[in-house]
């Protein structure tokens, strides 16, 4: 019988390890040293269009593949010898009129952002990498017609792309936001599962993907490595 498969995070990401954990799914937590201006760089120069633009939802599936496969790459030593595991990569970005928006550079670039993003929509995109560390189970049928298979080394992904409402917020309250700290540390510069929250009016969309972690979206990477999701459930 297959040991109880493990899922590893490669984010240091709060909300990403509370999205799982709400969702009943106990993370490991490994963050990847990937230099995210040079993965985008050449993700650029290869991909991208005759001006080297690269589409956000690609973008933020290049750099989550990217920390998927440094982690599993360079696992911890106390996991270095484990078969159990499945890694997942995630990034965020918001797109607002066609420029991509990550973590802002300091308080005057949050500030600057609300102040463009209020009373408007922008979309916001998560890529998911998954990397299938399972030791191959010999003993396991055939993969359904359309999967991977279980522990065959699969590498997938996709992203989830959530158009975001935002309310016509004041100056003050942009101020008042800012001062927390919290709109320097995420994507975007908002959150919709924290203080940010009353500042979103509407999405449309999968919420968990403005959190930072699709839960459908994964479930459904997952099943096609033939990984049910309760199977990740902690006891």
């Amino acid at each position: 019988m297959r040991a109880v498969t493990r899922l590893l995070l490669a984010s240091a990401s709060p909300a990403r390890r509370a999205t799982l954990r709400a969702a009943g799914i106990e993370p490991l937590v490994a963050v990847s040293s990937v230099d995210e201006d040079a993965v985008l760089a050449r993700a650029r120069e290869r991909y991208g269009d005759a001006d080297g633009v690269l589409d956000p939802a690609d973008a933020v599936l290049v750099l989550a593949q990217a920390k998927a496969h440094d982690v599993a790459a360079h696992l911890p030593d106390d996991l270095a010898d484990a078969t159990d595991l499945v890694v997942l990569g995630c990034d965020s970005m918001l797109e607002l009129d066609g420029e991509v928006l990550g973590k802002p550079r300091d308080a005057d670039d949050a500030v600057a952002r609300w102040r463009s993003m209020r009373g408007r929509a922008g979309t916001l995109h998560t890529g998911h990498w998954v990397v299938d560390l399972r030791e191959p189970d010999e003993d396991a049928p055939e993969p359904r017609p359309g999967t991977l298979g279980a522990g065959r080394g699969a590498v997938l992904g996709d992203t989830s792309s959530t158009v975001v409402h935002f309310a016509d917020v004041s100056d003050e309250e942009i101020a008042a936001y800012v001062a927390t700290g919290e709109p320097l540390t995420v994507a975007g510069a908002f959150t919709i599962d924290g203080r940010g929250g009353p500042f979103v009016e509407r999405i449309v969309g999968d919420h968990h993907g403005v959190v930072g972690l699709s839960l459908p979206l994964l479930r459904t990477l997952l099943l096609q490595v033939d990984l049910p999701l309760p199977a990740l459930w902690t006891p």
